[in-house]
């Protein structure tokens, strides 16, 4: 998966490729994930940063949403690795009800988490470690990810590992 583009508002192709996808939930077996065709803009995430945490001045210059639920949960990059492109940025979600969690360590694992039939919010709100596979995620996946297939699992215990303070650092914005 290579970045085409060092604009960071720009989609990267694999979640291009997301957007694509129609996930269906109406089961309630399946993925609640609703993706973009592109990131929400720049004053719509400071804007939900600060109804989120109270504080007028904050900003959401740290993060990249790019979908939600149906209940308007959002998944994001969180651009926490300076210097680093959006592929190699971790995917945090966070919850309608106050539910926060990083849910994969960069956009190739998130891929494979998807592909596994685990979205972020059934990771986050529901601990999900498995799903439904999906044939055309897995096909995705197979063609931008730069990390190996892991189960849905270990990808999420390998990101909350990898960034254990972020839940209390976001926590400490609040006011």
């Amino acid at each position: 998966m290579t970045e085409t583009s060092t604009d960071d508002r720009c989609l990267p192709p694999a979640l291009a490729d997301v957007a694509g996808v129609e996930f269906d939930y109406a089961d309630g077996d399946g993925i609640d994930f609703e993706p973009y065709s592109a990131f929400e803009s720049a004053e719509e995430t400071t804007g939900w940063i600060r109804d989120w945490t109270g504080d007028r001045t904050a900003d959401g210059s740290a993060y990249r949403v790019f979908g939600q639920d149906g209940t308007g949960g959002l998944a994001a990059l969180w651009l926490a690795r300076p210097g680093r492109g959006l592929s190699d940025q971790p995917v945090v979600f966070m919850g309608s009800e106050g539910a926060l969690a990083v849910v994969a360590g960069s956009l190739s694992d998130f891929l494979w988490l998807l592909a596994d039939g685990v979205g972020p919010m059934e990771a986050v709100e529901f601990g999900s470690r498995d799903g439904r596979p999906d044939t055309r995620l897995t096909e995705i996946a197979e063609r931008h990810a730069r990390t190996p297939r892991r189960p849905a699992g270990e990808i999420i215990d390998g990101a909350r590992a990898e960034f254990p303070s972020f839940v209390q650092d976001f926590e400490a914005l609040c006011r």
